[in-house]
């Protein structure tokens, strides 16, 4: 298999002009720039430039397939400082990196909530709502990172002032209820309907072992928007099932250390090393596993477009599902054994050892027989 199937400049400058979308333009004419590829190793930490339109400082971070689906920015208002509000004909969910501040929300018949938040905070934008965000503190910076999927809308339409500038209140999405950022929820098994989770770091989770490791698990839908995110973690010395899904689900790292391996099928895995704030986005249908090598278990969030959810007749995502019956997950029993013998190495170097007996003995119980050769 060519790596990462690149061919000649000659076939490539036939393409050339489709590489540029309305949606990339947009984010030229904005002043910002895009980091492409698949892990930033901190998004606390990653350099932003000023966006003069919003008053803030920001950096877009798209993956391989980002015009069919969704993008990413981080984004920082000043000390003191606010963004300039905005309405938009796309959807947004927000989790808060750092800082504390508010954000009011309000629609064109008059009706306006405002809420609090700070570090850990998850909430979504209503579609075309008026939102502004507040930087409570004089004396630090409020970061965020974002995923939406305006590429496709920006894409669609190619006219900003439609897509910000449209007097529509869609009030089946918001109607400026009260409590319509209070932090509760219903939990329909893993699906938590919410619009607000005041700290996704230390939200109860749901046991899922269908993932291995004993983990945690939930998932959310968020202002009633076509996009949704998830919550995973795992517990020391262990390590998720490896899987593969379509594109756009940004990883961000919530608590513990490790690495994670991707992918493509018939290549060697790459390695990439993780801490709080480091963000993996697993390009499409690449196989890819996370490791937990610290000391303290280890959470994620995934912010993702439904475009990964590749699903067989029940609905069920087939990440979930063995190989052995036609999913895209791999058992315990059918990983290489490069996988078994890279996390023993990398546990030893914090005097750990894996823990994962029992998880492998666990799946057994419902191991699907290997399809006939």
């Amino acid at each position: 298999m060519a790596k990462d199937a690149l061919v000649s400049e000659k076939l490539a400058s036939k393409f050339a002009t489709e590489k540029e979308t309305p949606y990339t333009r947009w984010v030229r004419d904005e002043g910002l720039e895009i980091i492409s590829g698949h892990y930033v190793a901190n998004l606390n930490t990653v350099a932003l430039k000023p966006w003069p339109r919003r008053g803030g400082g920001a950096v877009f971070i798209n993956h391989d397939a980002s015009r069919t689906s969704n993008d990413c920015y981080v984004c920082e208002i000043p000390e003191g400082g606010k963004l300039a509000p905005q309405r938009q004909l796309f959807e947004e969910m927000i989790m808060i990196l750092s800082g504390r501040g508010s954000t009011a929300v309000w629609n064109d018949a008059g009706a306006k909530v405002t809420f609090e938040w700070g570090p850990g905070a998850l909430f979504a934008i209503p579609l075309n709502a008026w939102h502004q965000h507040f930087n409570g503190s004089g004396r630090e910076t409020v970061r965020y990172v974002a995923v939406t999927n305006c590429p496709p809308v920006m894409n669609l339409y190619e006219d900003t002032g439609f897509i910000f500038d449209s007097a529509y209140d869609f009030k089946n999405r918001f109607a400026g209820e009260p409590d319509y950022f209070a932090n509760k929820g219903e939990q329909k098994g893993l699906l938590l309907e919410t619009n607000f989770v005041a700290d996704a770091v230390n939200l109860p989770l749901i046991e899922a072992k269908e993932r291995g490791a004993g983990g945690g698990h939930i998932r959310f839908s968020m202002a009633k928007g076509s996009m949704n995110s998830h919550i995973s973690q795992f517990p020391v010395g262990t390590y998720k099932k490896c899987h593969r899904h379509g594109p756009g689900a940004h990883v961000i790292i919530l608590s513990g250390e490790g690495y994670s391996l991707m992918w493509p099928e018939g290549e060697e895995p790459k390695y990439y090393e993780w801490q709080v704030g480091s963000m993996i986005v697993p390009p499409n249908m690449w196989f890819h596993q996370h490791f937990n090598t610290g000391t303290t278990p280890a959470r994620y969030l995934a912010f993702k477009h439904e475009t990964v959810s590749i699903r067989n007749a029940q609905g069920v995502p087939k990440a979930w599902i063995s190989m052995r019956i036609g999913g895209d997950q791999i058992d315990y029993a059918d990983e290489q054994p490069l996988i078994r013998t890279t996390f023993a190495e990398a546990l030893s170097k914090h005097g750990l050892t894996p823990n994962m007996d029992a998880a492998y003995e666990a799946e057994l119980a419902d191991l699907p027989p290997k399809p006939a050769a």
